[in-house]
């Protein structure tokens, strides 16, 4: 397989797989997180793509339903090694977390409660900021080509932290950029369809009703369906998924308490890798170990089909003048929503001198003499855990 122009140098499928499991096992923070340890390692250390294209996916992904961090690993995977690639890529990034998140769940059954993930938190949470924040500007580099897209990301920015949903500033900013750079029409069989047909695959209106008409006795087969309805229509973050899962496994088929519920979703929090496996604590609650592996296939399954049918199109959304400023526009509102998660995220993060020092000096050392993230991670991780130890004794530890 010919490698495109945007990928400076084809990846082997071992060393897909390195990288995958590497971020399965360190990626901290969430999705804007991920997105900044996937740059790290395949634009800034291995030069695989390029800016522009990274940016690209970014853009068509934040466009179609699923986690948008396990995606983008499954379109690095999709374009060095085809559909070998796209495997190993996606599920060695999901596995480790799974597993992890599998014993949390025997765990938790077993004894009644999770274990303390707090003080792990505390360490990470300020190298995650720094981490990010350099993507941030990496990326911000290449995507603001001009005031007016600049100003896109700072509206997006603030409209974000007001309470409007992640999908209308995407498509806001896509829109006000063509707009603004002078389209008048859209030619015939021009891109634009290309962006409407991956939401066209959110209704799957068969698989959404044979979930819909579930009753209450637990089924193998309604979890599995839930779970993939879930994964093929979900945008947002874990906290919108909170919304569904509650809606389906607490309200609609009782088979999860509110407590329960919120403790899945802690665990998703507090383990490396994507969220959406918090799907695999739900399913071993629900149905033990073939609970756990079957909602975690139906949940990750759409991500996959998604990316394989998208990714394609990319280099023709690109080449469009149409479509390559509408994708202009998206991507500059994607830096402008990941740069208000990192506001949140920070007030978090950074709450006495101990968490601001670690940030700082996360910061240099990635600027600076360009550290692996990965090792940053481990390393905030162990002096949040040491922190445990002293805390009481200097006044630090988490708000």
């Amino acid at each position: 397989m010919d490698h495109p122009p945007s990928v400076i140098e084809r990846a082997s499928l071992r060393d897909l797989a390195l990288v995958s499991l590497k971020l399965g096992f360190t990626a901290f923070g969430g999705p804007a997180a991920h997105i900044a340890m996937l740059h790290d390692e395949t634009v800034v250390r291995r030069r695989w793509t390029t800016e522009q294209h990274f940016l690209d996916m970014l853009g068509v992904t934040n466009l179609i339903p699923g986690p948008n961090s396990t995606e983008m690993v499954i379109h690095t995977g999709y374009e060095h090694r085809g559909w070998r690639g796209l495997l190993v890529a996606g599920w060695l990034f999901i596995l480790p977390a799974a597993s992890i998140v599998l014993v949390l769940a025997w765990l938790y059954v077993r004894y009644g409660t999770t274990p303390e993930g707090t003080w792990l938190l505390y360490g990470i949470k300020p190298v995650i900021i720094a981490v990010v924040a350099q993507a941030l500007w990496n990326l911000g580099r290449t995507a603001i080509k001009g005031a007016l897209l600049g100003a896109i990301a700072a509206v997006v920015l603030g409209l974000y932290l007001l309470g409007i949903k992640e999908l209308a500033l995407l498509f806001g900013g896509g829109f006000i950029a063509v707009a603004a750079l002078g389209a008048r029409r859209i030619p015939r069989n021009d891109g634009l369809a290309l962006v409407a047909m991956p939401l066209g695959s959110m209704k799957l209106p068969v698989l959404a009703t044979i979930a819909a008409d579930a009753t209450v006795p637990y089924s193998p087969l309604r979890l599995f369906l839930t779970f993939l309805k879930i994964g093929s229509v979900l945008y947002g973050s874990g906290y919108v998924l909170l919304a569904f899962l509650r809606g389906d496994f607490v309200e609609r088929l009782g088979w999860l308490t509110e407590r329960q519920l919120l403790d899945a979703l802690a665990i998703g929090q507090v383990t490396p890798g994507p969220v959406f496996t918090t799907a695999t604590f739900v399913g071993y609650l629900v149905g033990g170990v073939p609970g756990a592996v079957l909602a975690t296939l139906g949940i990750f399954i759409p991500a996959f089909v998604l990316v394989a049918a998208v990714n394609p199109l990319v280099p023709r959304l690109r080449s469009s003048p149409w479509m390559g400023a509408f994708l202009d526009g998206v991507n500059v509102a994607a830096i402008g929503l990941m740069a208000a998660v990192t506001l949140e995220l920070g007030q978090a993060a950074l709450v006495d001198w101990l968490t601001v020092a670690l940030a700082a000096v996360a910061a240099v050392l990635l600027i600076r003499y360009r550290i692996n993230s990965a090792w940053l991670v481990v390393v905030g991780a162990l002096i949040g855990l040491l922190a445990r130890e002293f805390g009481g004794v200097i006044g630090i530890g988490p708000a």
